[in-house]
């Protein structure tokens, strides 16, 4: 196998899928994508967990996709298609086929063991000649994929070129990015992990507070990567309540309430996701007020 180059790195945005009175708010969307453009994100991941996308309908899927692709400008598009079986996720990969790269997440509910991981994406990464970037989320998805099973893929699948990684499990983490072949990027999948990892050799973030706050995301990461440590801290200093109350309680309920408070969309999402007590969103406008974003 010749060199990888690493194909994802830096900022990249886990979309928000607007809604409005129900239905997919494209207006909404392409505003956003298009302010992610503008900020200097460095690749967009719509379809994923933070998109809402197991209540989305195929349509629907294809309508988010096709819409963010029409405005990423040369943004490479990553796009979610992980379900909890190979036919779903397979089907998936081909409506979505025109992405630049497959999210696929550990399957959830099932509950499989690594060996049932190893030959979960082994087998999906043959079916396809895109880049696929692994997705660990055990607090979404009950199972964890261990650093082994991780390193393993990255070793043997050519096509499988990273991982997002929202364990918070840092050690684990870090045994990635010390076994990493040339040209896997390990991402970050929590933003509050962002600054750690990267100083540790991670090679970006897939975040949600870019939603609501993409400059700032694209500076602080841009600072990392330039390795100023001083301008980093002040900088995690200041984000840290965002991100922080972006998450207490589900992701995207805080998130999509600062994009209404934002002007940005409707806090409008599916059930059996609500809108955010009245005490979440007070958290997220003072953060926004803090960051002279409101």
């Amino acid at each position: 196998m010749g060199m990888r180059k690493k194909i994802f790195s830096g900022c990249g945005t886990a979309m928000f899928t607007p809604f409005r009175r129900g239905e997919v708010d494209v207006p909404a969307l392409v505003r956003l994508t298009r302010e992610q453009v503008a900020a200097g994100m460095d690749f967009l991941v719509p379809l994923g967990t933070t998109g809402e996308t197991p209540t989305l309908s195929d349509e629907e899927k294809l309508l988010v996709f096709n819409t963010v692709k029409a405005h990423s400008g040369s943004l490479p598009v990553m796009v979610g298609v992980g379900t909890n079986s190979l036919s779903g996720t397979l089907a998936n990969m081909r409506l979505l086929s025109g992405a630049d790269a497959f999210l696929i997440v550990v399957p959830y509910y099932n509950k499989p063991p690594q060996r049932g991981l190893q030959a979960y994406f082994r087998a999906l990464a043959a079916e396809t000649d895109k880049p696929v970037v692994l997705y660990n989320v055990p607090g979404r998805t009950g199972t964890n994929l261990s650093a082994e099973t991780t390193l393993s893929l990255a070793a043997d699948v050519p096509n499988i070129v990273g991982v997002k990684e929202a364990s918070g499990k840092r050690d684990q983490i870090l045994e990635i990015i010390q076994g990493a072949p040339e040209g896997f990027s390990v991402l970050s999948g929590n933003d509050d992990d962002t600054r750690f990892l990267m100083d540790h050799g991670a090679d970006g973030v897939v975040s949600v507070a870019s939603n609501l706050a993409p400059e700032l995301m694209v500076r602080f990461v841009g600072a990392l990567r330039a390795g100023d440590t001083a301008g980093t801290e002040a900088m995690e200093k200041r984000l840290a309540p965002l991100f922080r109350d972006l998450f207490v309680e589900p992701n995207p309920i805080p998130g999509k309430a600062g994009m209404a408070l934002l002007s940005r969309m409707e806090d409008c999402l599916r059930l059996p996701l609500v809108s955010a007590l009245p005490e979440t969103r007070a958290l997220i406008e003072k953060d926004l007020k803090d960051l002279d974003l409101l």
